[in-house]
Formats: structure tokens, sequence, C-alpha cells
């Protein structure tokens, strides 16, 4: 992607311009960021998917009597009337199981691929919300079909309401207020405030940003080093022939601690093990996709492009793919750097490729991690 060309879906700016004065800083009102927008995924399909086991989704119902919340899946019989108001449904990982979302989302990618998460679609009737709240990450807001309210501030207190199914703020004030139509686009940095209500019937995408947790990011870190270290440090077994007799026999020996140290040490010295650690953490699937495996060898002559659901990346020495790291370096490393910016290759470029890395391809097409290209 050219980061230097200016984009109608930024409002004019080029994405430099964009990550320098909003990203992660202040948030950006872009009217008709896409202009004359159809969505692609109507109510019923959405209903449909909403349904589906393995597709993360939520109902929620502002009542008389309180806020409601249900998990999915959630049956088309289990929705309250449409015509009933103040109420709304959520579809977690839509560009999963649609090509024209993911399309969408790819719109986004001058982020890395690292951040990029998802996109969630909210359906929502006449008065209806999630009430005022905050997101850890950064959110573009499209409007997708008729209108919504919302109401953004840059909120110091974080306090949440005691007693409510989902976060709710305790003490939201509103800073600004837009009423976005379709094809609007309101983006937010981590933490803005935000309350959103449906004006009519409407419907909001939302693509959201992934921003690991240190706890989560060195537990799985940590619990990758252990399995690498189990396998590659040996059995040798701690020895202190020059251990004296002790008086107090509690007491840890200060030459089993530097043996521990050492361990460690060791299991660090690989220089590629925290590399290949975070790249397959990067591109490890959710846990509710899966892909179709393929019966027979697929042919790809006609060049390769990605499953929608696959995650791939790459460092300077090695490409991830779907939680797998492999080590590539010279023509190989190149053309499979362009899979994965590009999430296509033509038939020119695969046909360049060495035996080894073609190898992988037809690996990956039999996993239905990749498929034959298609595309016009």
């Amino acid at each position: 992607m050219n980061t230097e060309q200016a984009l109608v879906l930024l409002g004019g700016l080029t994405p430099s311009q964009f990550m320098k004065r909003h990203w992660q800083k202040k948030p950006l009102l872009v009217r008709h960021a896409f202009p004359d927008f159809v969505p692609c995924v109507g109510r019923a399909e959405l209903v449909a998917l909403a349904g589906t086991e393995g597709v993360e989704s939520r109902l929620i119902i502002d009542s008389d009597k309180g806020w409601k919340m249900k998990h999915g899946p959630l049956r088309k019989r289990s929705l309250p009337p449409f015509s009933q108001k103040k109420w709304t449904f959520l579809v977690q990982g839509v560009d999963l199981h649609h090509d024209g979302v993911h399309a969408l989302m790819e719109q986004f990618r001058f982020v890395p691929d690292a951040r990029l998460d998802d996109v969630m679609i909210s359906y929502a009737t006449d008065g209806g919300g999630v009430g005022p709240h905050f997101d850890s990450y950064d959110v573009f807001l499209l409007q997708a079909q008729g209108q919504r309210r919302w109401r953004i501030g840059r909120n110091r207190d974080l306090t949440l309401q005691p007693g409510v199914p989902h976060k709710l703020l305790q003490n939201f004030e509103a800073e600004d207020e837009f009423v976005l139509h379709p094809g609007d686009m309101l983006y937010l940095p981590p933490e803005y405030a935000h309350d959103g209500v449906a004006v009519g019937e409407c419907m909001t995408w939302s693509i959201g940003f992934r921003a690991p947790q240190k706890g989560e990011l060195a537990r799985e870190l940590l619990l990758g080093m252990a399995e690498e270290a189990s396998d590659g440090l040996g059995d040798a077994l701690y020895r202190d022939p020059k251990q004296q007799a002790v008086s107090s026999a509690a007491s840890i020996p200060q030459a089993l601690g530097d043996f521990a140290r050492q361990v460690v040490d060791q299991a660090l010295q690989n220089p590629d093990l925290l590399a290949c650690l975070l790249g397959e953490y990067l591109t490890e699937p959710k846990p509710n996709v899966w892909f179709e495996t393929a019966a027979t060898v697929p042919g790809l002559s006609g060049g390769i492009q990605l499953d929608r659901r696959t995650k791939m990346m790459y460092d300077e020495r090695h490409i991830f793919i779907n939680g797998e790291s492999f080590r590539v370096a010279g023509k190989d490393a190149r053309l499979l750097r362009e899979l994965a910016d590009e999430r296509i290759v033509s038939a020119l470029s695969w046909r360049s490729l060495g035996p080894d890395a073609k190898a992988a391809l037809l690996e990956w097409a039999c996993a239905g991690w990749l498929h034959a290209h298609t595309r016009p």
C-alpha cells in the first residue's frame, strides 16, 4: 500500500498523516468515507450468522427492568420482534465468514496485520445500543445502514456501573455528538468513551484492532520457551560434588539458584527463538476458526491467493502462517513476503519458487490455507 496517497476513507489524509496525527491520539470523523456505500451483508444474512455454532454473537436489550445480555448462538426465534425498540445484536469476526467484509477490512492494512483484528457487525432497532462504554483498542465505526447518533468524550473516570451484565461507564460525559449516515465513519483511539444509539433501524460495522496484553503475551511466549527448552536443553541433572554439610537445611543453595539461571540463559541463547514464538503467536488462528482440507492436491498453476481466514506475516528471517514458522531466504523469501503482503501471487511468481517452497505451498493448499487464484 502506498502510505503517501491520500485516501477518501481517511477524509483526504494519507495513511502516514493519519497515523501521525490521529492513531492512538484523537478521534477522526470522516463524512462519506465510503461514498454510496451498500452493505454486502443484510439483516437476514447477519441473523443467520448469529445463529451459527462457532460464531461469537451477543444480544443486548435495554429494558425497563435494566440491561439484559445473552450470548449466542442466537436463533432467529430467540430474538425480539424487529418492531420492538431498544435492542441490538452483535456478530464478531464477520470477515472470517464473508469475502466482501474481508475485502473491506483489507483497506485498513496501512496498520500492520499484527494489530488488525476483525470486523464486528451490530444490528439495532430504533433506540438500540450497548450503552456508554470504552474499548481497550482502536476502532473504526463505519455506518453501513440507517443512522446512529454517537456521543463521545475523553472520560478520565473509567469506573464501571455495578450489577450490569456488560461493561458500562458509570459517569459518562460527552464532549461531541455526531449522527452518522451510511458511508460515514468515526475513528476512536483506545479508552475513548462513546455511546451509540440507533436512529431507526441501523447497522454499524466496527473494524477493530488487537492489542496484546503484557501478561497474556508473557504467558504465551514463556509457555513456548518451556516447550522448546524441554526438547533442546537435554536431560542433564544438577550436580553438587562440593556441597558441604549444612546446619540450616531449609535454605536453598546458591549453586542451585545459579544452575536455574544458567538453564534460562541457555534457553534464550537461540537468537531466533523469541522471534519465532512471537510470529507463531500473532498468526495463531482464533479457536473458532477451521479450514476445509482438500482430498486431492489442488492445481495452483494459475496463481495463488490466501484463504480469508489465513494469517500470514514475516520478519527478517522467517515466514509465519497460521501459528507455524519457517526459515526462508533469497528469492523464496521475497516471493513469500509478497504473498503475505498482497495475499495473492501470480502464476509467474509461483513457477519461480524453489522446490522446498513449492512443497510447502502445496501442503498449505491441502490444509485449506490457500487456494488457486480466482480473482479477475
